[in-house]
């Protein structure tokens, strides 16, 4: 409990002193007993990408679910402390938080992140003989730019549109691409890292690693305490001393 003050004044800093031109956001899930019973919580992360191109851990939140309301809290909370309204912000596709980020950053480009696309994608296409498919689908989004990236597209669809076993597949692409290759209108050198929540999703995962020793918290201010320790700590290693997340090439 000593580490709670740290961490609350960590969590609830003042974020007037930078501009986050890039924001990633995600959810994961904990477990945590709940009046004699073990319930599960979602736990929101948002990581900004500053005007040093270097990561900071801008905030993160416990709530009940994923849900477009809790989602819009905690941008709420983000805008509160000083958060200026972002070029791109990067994520998945659940509704709820599509709905939140259209309402809350007005304005700034949405870009979904093309590693759950291409596997929405790939859910509803065929497992067998599709390798080249698969394939042709992936060099879609690592295009060099957007002129490609369309032509690419186009070919998929007029070389798989006269098979039904990929019509659910095209259609799937058709109608989320727009979001997907936004990251284009963006200088190049940054495409690599901005089309994914990859970055964010390694954080998780390393909060994941060490929230198992636990599995289930005591109660949620446990939770609170131990996960943005954790965040704090994660934090420090980013992008230490010199080292950019995002490298501009010399002039």
């Amino acid at each position: 409990k000593q580490l709670d003050p740290i961490v609350k004044e960590w969590a609830e800093r003042t974020l007037k002193n930078q501009y986050y031109r890039y924001l990633y956001v995600d959810a994961m899930y904990i477990k945590v007993r709940e009046y004699h019973k073990v319930v599960s919580k979602a736990v929101y992360i948002a990581m900004g990408v500053n005007t040093d191109n270097k990561r900071e851990i801008i905030g993160f939140q416990i709530a009940n679910q994923e849900s477009k309301q809790n989602w819009t809290l905690f941008f709420d909370s983000l805008i509160l402390r000083g958060l200026v309204q972002p070029k791109l912000v990067i994520s998945d596709a659940h509704e709820g938080l599509k709905t939140a980020i259209q309402e809350r950053f007005l304005g700034s480009g949405w870009q979904r992140c093309t590693v759950h696309f291409l596997r929405n994608i790939i859910d509803v296409m065929p497992k067998k003989n599709t390798v080249e498919a698969r394939q042709h689908l992936k060099e879609i989004f690592k295009a060099a730019n957007l002129e490609i990236s369309r032509k690419l597209k186009n070919e998929f669809i007029e070389k798989y549109e006269n098979e039904k076993r990929f019509e659910k597949a095209i259609k799937t692409l058709d109608a989320g691409y727009e979001d997907a290759v936004q990251f284009y209108a963006e200088p190049q050198y940054t495409h690599k890292h901005i089309r994914t929540t990859n970055s964010l999703e390694r954080l998780n995962s390393e909060v994941r690693r060490r929230e198992t020793v636990i599995r289930i918290f005591p109660n949620e201010e446990s939770a609170y305490r131990l996960i943005g320790a954790v965040l704090m700590d994660l934090e420090e290693n980013l992008d230490p001393g010199n080292r950019k997340f995002l490298i501009e090439p010399q002039q």
